[in-house]
């Protein structure tokens, strides 16, 4: 998809999956490589979440209707102000991804999967994040995967992330 100037028509990426699936790495890099700017959507938790995550807590619809209605703001406000931008977001069930797309414009989801054994390992070996690994089967119970009809790619985590930012750039049609 080109836009006018003949570099990628103005759209919105969303790396989504669950917790250590890699979003932030991923995300970052493709904002890198676009010069698109990059959200990291755990920032906008509301405090009230982050200490119920913390505590080993799942998170309920209502906890994240208040955040995902931020991050839609979020990626209205870019598609408004005429940009495109990467945002990295669980968005883990259908309806998540609905609120997201209505921010505006054309929002595309990169879903990094990966089975439930490197998940936790990479939970384990992470230091100095709100989300305990304990919560990680939560997060895999909620997750519904990308329908045909929903504009998006799956990408494999074992994968490196240099390999999975040219994997999604390729697929994605912005290479």
């Amino acid at each position: 998809m080109v836009g006018a100037a003949g570099g990628p028509a103005r759209q919105h990426l969303v790396v989504m999956g669950v917790a250590g699936c890699g979003k932030t790495t991923v995300g970052s890099g493709l904002a890198r490589a676009l010069g698109w700017p990059f959200a990291e959507g755990d920032r906008d938790h509301l405090p009230a979440s982050l200490a119920k995550m913390a505590a080993g807590v799942p998170l309920t619809d209502a906890d994240r209707w208040p955040w995902l209605r931020i991050l839609a703001e979020r990626i209205g406000a870019e598609e408004r102000a005429g940009g495109s931008s990467v945002l990295a977001c669980s968005a883990l069930r259908r309806a998540y991804r609905n609120l997201l797309r209505s921010g505006g414009g054309r929002v595309r989801f990169v879903h990094l999967h990966g089975s439930r054994e490197v998940l936790a390992e990479r939970l384990r070996r992470r230091t100095g994040h709100f989300f305990p690994a304990g919560l990680l089967d939560s997060q895999l119970a909620a997750l519904e995967p990308l329908g045909e009809d929903e504009d998006g790619i799956v990408v494999d985590v074992t994968l490196d992330p240099a390999a999975q930012v040219r994997d999604c750039l390729h697929r994605l049609g912005l290479a």
